[in-house]
């Protein structure tokens, strides 16, 4: 196939599952071969978006390179890059490390809900972890953490003496040539950039509001999702994880530290986000091939970069339209690795309906934010997942649309491992976690731990 042929055949896949899922706007880039190769709807390859969570890889990238210089030792305790740390559980707090944070097994709960927006400071936002609920004791089990990732940004800023995003740049964005990589709504504003949509329940797009997933001029949430980034940049950046020399990239990580960083640090079971965390990465065996990635879901925006290093290949996409905008970015990238690496990831088929059975799992699960609910329509197990009508009814920012209850169903006649088999969360698999005693305590998605509730 030609370069040509390529590049026409993404344009002609792209253009054609946007119609499809009525997304106005996604941006797309791949990495095969040296070659990159482009397509998108209403935007181009330099349009910024929200990235969210995404950020984190460049978080971790920067962590590692404070660790290179020896400016971080990874085996410390938080505490000892900022003493005044607190949590819900002051053993655990002592106990914390940096290591703990980077792999998402710090026993922290995903991320604090904060109505009292103070200053909007990185540090004011660490000043309120006592308030977060603790799941699990350090070290004891993976569960993916966005306030973990938030209280990393604030040792980088201990550590460099500067505010995390002017550290972040100086240390990985300026170095690597990542020029459309940005934070500030002022850097935003100057730049091409997709604004992101939400579909009300009668099924129409409408603009969301705040632009990212919180108001402008907060930084609590940046180093665990404030970047904002596009096509182009972020092939640039997957070039720089499989070791291209990018710009100044051994200034930032020599090409070991960057692969140790794609190297299993704690398992996730049952995640179709992967099968373990590395740092800043989620990792994962796809068709028989390794890869790393990391996604992000903004305020109508989601973020999906997935590398494959023994191919040197990688795939982007971005989009501005939510719920389904998530569904569009999978779509691409199974196209892309099948269409140019012939690796197809099977989805699996769960059993069959067992009422008895789905009587052990049937109730409520929470985290700060969203209460997650399991029941059984007399067909199939199901679930909803929804925004705390409380957390809802206090915001004055727009917010997406619950999740209603949608078929899901167990993997196999024995285990508590599931999948989703329709609605916004389709594909997405996890599993049932149980106590000691064999009762079950919580539900992990999304590599994430829900408590159960009733």
């Amino acid at each position: 196939m030609t370069v040509r042929e390529s590049a026409e055949n993404l344009a002609v896949f792209v253009a054609e599952a946007a119609k499809a899922y009525d997304v106005p706007g996604v941006s797309v880039g791949v990495l095969v071969g040296g070659q990159e190769f482009f397509a998108s709807v209403g935007v181009d390859e330099r349009t910024v978006f929200h990235i969210a969570s995404t950020t984190k890889s460049f978080t971790a990238t920067a962590l590692m390179r404070l660790e290179a210089e020896g400016r971080v030792d990874l085996e410390t305790t938080v505490r000892t890059y900022v003493p005044e740390l607190k949590l819900a559980d002051e053993s655990h707090a002592a106990r914390l490390t940096v290591r703990h944070l980077l792999d998402h097994t710090g026993g922290l709960e995903w991320n604090l809900i904060d109505t009292d927006h103070g200053d909007g400071s990185l540090a004011a936002f660490v000043a309120k972890l006592e308030a977060l609920p603790l799941i699990g004791e350090p070290g004891a089990r993976a569960s993916y953490s966005q306030a973990g990732y938030n209280l990393l940004g604030r040792v980088i800023e201990k550590v460099t003496g500067q505010l995390y995003e002017q550290a972040v740049t100086d240390l990985v964005l300026t170095p690597l040539g990542l020029t459309d990589t940005v934070f500030d709504l002022d850097d935003v504003m100057t730049r091409k950039h997709a604004v992101g949509h939400n579909r009300d329940a009668d099924g129409v797009l409408h603009t969301a509001t705040p632009w990212k997933s919180y108001p402008a001029g907060t930084h609590g949430n940046n180093p665990g999702g404030g970047a904002v980034s596009c096509a182009a940049d972020l092939l640039r950046w997957a070039r720089f994880h499989l070791g291209e020399q990018i710009g100044a990239a051994a200034d930032v990580l020599s090409p070991q530290a960057r692969r140790s960083m794609q190297e299993p640090k704690s398992a996730l079971r049952g995640s179709t986000l992967g099968d373990a965390f590395g740092f800043g990465w989620f990792l994962n065996e796809i068709g028989g091939v390794r890869t790393f990635g990391h996604g992000g879901s903004g305020n109508g925006q989601f973020s999906e970069l997935l590398v494959v290093p023994e191919h040197g290949f990688a795939v982007v996409a971005l989009s501005n339209c939510a719920p389904e905008g998530y569904q569009l970015n999978q779509d691409i990238v199974k196209w892309a690795l099948e269409h140019y690496l012939s690796v197809v990831e099977e989805t699996p088929e769960p059993v069959p309906y067992d009422a008895a059975r789905n009587r052990d799992v049937v109730g409520r699960y929470e985290i700060d934010a969203m209460n997650l609910d399991v029941a059984d329509d007399g067909e199939h197990l199901t679930l909803a997942v929804g925004i705390k009508p409380e957390i809802r009814a206090a915001s004055d920012t727009d917010m997406p649309q619950d999740y209603p209850a949608a078929a899901m169903g167990f993997l196999a006649e024995e285990g508590d491992d599931y999948i989703i088999t329709e609605g916004g969360l389709k594909g997405q698999r996890g599993l049932f976690t149980r106590d000691a005693n064999g009762a079950v305590t919580g539900i992990d998605i999304a590599g994430r731990l829900f408590g159960r509730v009733g």
